[in-house]
């Protein structure tokens, strides 16, 4: 990951109007590891991965790195948010020459969706990331065949740049900039 300048990480605990938005903990463990066990969260990523090989692999603090916030509900975490991750040069989907813009990427247990939950805890993240680096684009890459991150993208307000083939499935990439556009 490039790092994003001078952004100080972690930064304090984002409340929303339900969800919060913080660092990791050793007491979120269980919830990564249903994460990407979960068939329903992992369908449009590549497939769940074995809960044995989670057990073994996630350690004690899963997610200790700058950009990615835990999404908890009374304390308990529902899902994560990835933030300050540069998108990768070689990989289609881009808003500048250079390339290595941030990307938004999301993932909640089942049992959160379809609550706005992920609709209010990336409108927060992406508010926090505009007043901590004005200007920057964030980019978002969805399969098409996911109609609730479609959905999602669009309420962010995010705008499409392209599809594309990627992985053996139709790719929408959009971007969302807290600048205005030019009147």
């Amino acid at each position: 990951m490039t790092e994003f300048g001078p952004v100080a990480w972690p930064p304090a605990p984002i409340g929303t109007e339900r969800p919060v938005l913080r660092e990791s903990e050793a007491r979120d463990r269980a919830a990564f590891i249903e994460l990407f066990a979960s068939a329903e969260v992992c369908t449009y990523l590549g497939g769940p991965r074995p809960r044995d090989e989670l057990e073994r692999a996630v350690p004690e603090i899963p997610g200790r790195r700058p950009g990615l916030f835990v999404v908890a509900l009374d304390g308990a975490m529902i899902g994560t948010i990835t933030l300050l991750d540069r998108r990768n040069a070689e990989r289609p989907g881009h808003v500048r020459p250079e390339a290595g813009e941030a990307e938004l990427g999301y993932m909640f247990l089942p049992e959160a969706w379809g609550c706005g939950y992920a609709a209010e805890a990336c409108a927060a993240a992406l508010d926090w990331f505009a007043d901590a680096l004005p200007g920057e684009p964030v980019v978002l890459c969805t399969q098409t065949a996911n109609d609730r991150s479609m959905r999602l993208a669009a309420k962010l307000g995010f705008t499409e740049v392209e599809r594309f083939e990627e992985w053996g499935a139709e790719q929408w990439f959009g971007v969302w900039s807290s600048v205005p556009p030019f009147s």
